[in-house]
């Protein structure tokens, strides 16, 4: 029997810090769940144009493109290339969930939300010449019994080598700015812990002389959002001798010995949203959990076990000034965090941030390839959106200049073979990023009007 050829493809965000301008090229763990849901009578490519070409003449029966906001216009450009020589389309991903009477202007159907339980009849119904507008689920689906990722179809491809495992999805809190609960429910859903196991067992080690070889990310939202499941899967992955990687939020300085087992286990770093230094602002977007007086605890604690920390900050919030880039800067020295993300606010289609500011009228460019977190695409409260572009630009450079660098790595406990590297690389982004903007002259920023949806 001839397999029908399934192409799954990721497209490249152009105007993005995390799309060609960054250095760590990372993989996406979304298309090979899509793959891991395939019947075995397809035959499975996928490409990620952050890594490599794209053929638009080759050919498929069917095409799959998974996109993020930024993405979206050449996630359509690619759609309608392949929909012009007759070839069905069907697109998922965050933004057509949110934008699907927008993204069924080029496809033919869109995955709306999680893919487990949809992707098979999709394909049948392609099959069948029965292929619906929508598919999507009345709830959420649970997470037992899937079928784990196949990594061989990411061989050669020149990716940063470290694999992704999720143990858990969904989010109660809600913040104002983010997508996840919208998108994946207000409950913490987990995946059965030997299911879990076997894949973190099944992981082959990466070759090469000064290679982590066995690095994973684990994508979860907060590895601590369930305490009970969270230390039961810390105590059974701790003989796999992993180096690890995750995201957790500032309520981890409460809980000392699950700190002291995540170190055990391998942990590596942890990714902490801080946001702000604003308790304004904090409570403005849903986040009153956090406590900047406790963020110096937070990182002492995690730093105490050897674990590095990655915190992520956000530029434009209502509270914030003109003064908000220098003091953050002089927060994240001071308290020598590993590696910072700063991001600019970024009303993304589906969240009550996008739905307030468009409300309010402060929205003022619908551009989705501006929606790179990089851009300011809406009227900040305290500060001109180019005060705002400048000021993100500053504090980005300052915090990757050499001196930052080695004030914030020097003197703290964690494993400085990797953060060091890290922080080079995203040195590199900061530069090209820095180089692309003040070269355009943030021209990018062109006015297109919001195209209807019944989502938004």
């Amino acid at each position: 029997m001839n397999k029908k050829k399934l192409l799954l493809i990721s497209p490249l965000a152009p105007n993005s810090m995390m799309g060609k301008d960054f250095y760590f090229r990372l993989p996406t763990l979304g298309l090979l769940k899509v793959a891991a849901l395939t019947p075995d009578d397809w035959e499975i490519e996928i490409i990620d144009e952050k890594v490599e070409p794209l053929d638009l003449t080759q050919s498929a029966d069917l095409v799959g493109i998974t996109s993020m906001t930024p993405a979206i216009f050449r996630g359509y450009e690619i759609a309608d290339s392949f929909r012009a020589r007759g070839i069905k389309v069907v697109m998922g991903g965050m933004h057509p969930s949110k934008m699907p009477e927008e993204a069924l202007r080029h496809c033919d159907s869109v995955v709306i939300g999680e893919a487990e339980g949809l992707w098979p009849t999709v394909l049948e119904d392609f099959k069948q010449g029965n292929l619906k507008q929508t598919y999507k689920h009345d709830g959420f689906p649970d997470l037992c019994n899937m079928k784990a990722p196949d990594w061989n179809l990411y061989k050669g491809k020149g990716y940063l080598p470290v694999h992704f495992v999720e143990t858990t999805r969904g989010c109660p809190h809600d913040c104002e700015f983010c997508s996840v609960t919208n998108s994946f429910g207000g409950q913490f859903r987990s995946r059965p812990l030997d299911e879990v196991e076997a894949e973190v067992r099944n992981l082959e080690p990466f070759e090469g002389r000064f290679i982590l070889k066995n690095a994973v990310f684990f994508v979860d939202d907060n590895i601590i959002s369930n305490k009970t499941y969270s230390r039961q899967f810390l105590e059974r992955i701790t003989p796999y001798n992993l180096k690890w990687l995750g995201q957790t939020s500032v309520n981890i300085v409460h809980d000392t010995p699950l700190v002291k087992q995540m170190a055990k286990s391998g942990c590596m770093g942890l990714l902490v949203g801080f946001e702000t230094l604003s308790d304004k602002n904090l409570n403005n977007v849903g986040k009153s959990f956090n406590h900047p007086d406790t963020y110096i605890d937070v990182i002492k604690k995690l730093h105490d076990h050897g674990i590095g920390v990655d915190g992520s900050f956000v530029f434009g919030l209502d509270d914030d000034d003109e003064g908000v880039f220098e003091r953050t800067l002089e927060f994240v020295i001071k308290a020598k965090i590993d590696v910072c993300y700063f991001s600019i606010l970024t009303p993304y289609p589906g969240t009550t941030l996008y739905h307030k500011l468009h409300k309010e009228g402060r929205i003022f460019d619908y551009n989705w390839s501006n929606y790179t977190t990089s851009n300011v695409v809406f009227q900040p409260k305290k500060m001109s959106p180019e005060k705002l572009l400048d000021g993100y630009y500053m504090a980005l450079e300052s915090a990757y200049s050499y001196k930052s660098i080695f004030k914030r790595l020097w003197g703290n406990n964690s494993k400085k073979n990797f953060f060091y590297p890290m922080n080079f690389g995203f040195r590199q982004s900061v530069k090209r990023s820095a180089k692309r903007v003040r070269r355009s002259g943030n021209k990018d920023c062109v006015r297109i009007p919001v195209l209807n949806s019944g989502n938004t």
